[in-house]
């Protein structure tokens, strides 16, 4: 049986990136709008919840309750209040500033884990600090006295252009879609092994998305994690399968594909009372939600 993707926002072509449940509302970032918008369901209401983001893409309810942010447009991880008001975490890897970052999740410890890429457009201001040599999942800490920094520290030493990722029920496992979009490059959606010092083992491919003479499919974006800990994953575009949702097994193998509309997928999160519809945002500014008996997300969400 297919799952009944309904349209419910169209920003009329700017990309969409972060989703986050707040437990009653659908939060979603209209990015290059630097603005974070919250569709309620039961009135399938949509309405303004903050502005002047300066595009911040991946959002995540931290577990002290606020929400966190990729500031793409200012390179960094910022904690958003209730009041509009919101404050900067760590900027700087090793003493300088990282990249863009991207989508983002926390752990039951209250650490963030994100990705960080390049971005084709410029973060605001001057442009003094170049990219760094790498793109990588980063991960960002809160010492545990009341004076402690936040501090950051690189996890992949391995990937090429992480996109999405997520952390298993058991947070043994780091699900990451390394995901360049061009022919000969990588597309998968690796599963790094959690070590017991915080550091991750090799990476298992649990897929790769292949290319022919119409050239490379699409990648996957987003990725989220279902209550029994099966990895959903978004992927697909104008060539190869198509716009899809992968469902993986927690042991890695692939149980189900549904398509979508027509669109460029870039993040899924789990939403609604039971946390029983999936949301799924697209880079051409396309919002659509879903429900399917039997599948409901992690309560993270």
């Amino acid at each position: 049986m297919n799952w009944n993707f309904e349209k419910i926002f169209d920003s009329g072509g700017r990309p969409l990136g972060g989703l986050a449940w707040d437990g009653s509302q659908m939060l979603f970032t209209d990015v290059n709008d630097s603005s974070i918008y919250a569709y309620d369901p039961k009135t399938t209401k949509i309405t303004l919840q903050r502005k002047y983001t300066n595009r911040v893409n991946g959002i995540v309810f931290g577990n002290d309750g606020a929400l966190y942010g990729c500031q793409e447009g200012s390179r960094r991880i910022i904690r958003m209040l209730d009041d509009g008001s919101s404050t900067a975490t760590a900027t700087h890897l090793h003493g300088v500033p990282h990249n863009h970052p991207h989508l983002i999740d926390v752990d039951k410890r209250g650490h963030f884990w994100f990705t960080d890429c390049y971005h084709q457009l410029l973060a605001s201001g001057p442009q003094v600090f170049p990219a760094l040599d790498h793109q990588s999942v980063l991960k960002l800490s809160l010492g545990p006295r009341p004076q402690s920094h936040w501090e950051i520290e690189r996890v992949t030493f391995d990937s090429i252009r992480p996109r999405g990722l997520a952390l298993s029920v058991d947070e043994k496992t780091l699900y990451v879609s390394d995901t360049t979009n061009e022919l000969g490059r990588v597309r998968q959606i690796r599963a790094y092994p959690l070590l017991a010092d915080g550091s991750v083992g090799p990476f298992v491919v649990l897929h790769t998305f292949g290319e022919d003479y119409r050239g490379a499919h699409r990648g996957a974006e987003g990725l989220c994690i279902e209550a029994t800990g099966k990895l959903i994953a978004t992927a697909g575009g104008d060539t190869g399968p198509g716009p899809m949702i992968y469902i993986f097994a927690p042991e890695g193998w692939l149980v189900e594909a549904h398509p979508l509309p027509n669109c460029l997928p870039t993040n899924c999160v789990f939403g609604d009372s039971d946390l029983d519809s999936l949301y799924v945002a697209s880079e051409d500014g396309k919002l659509f939600r879903a429900t399917k008996t039997g599948y409901k997300g992690h309560p993270r969400f």
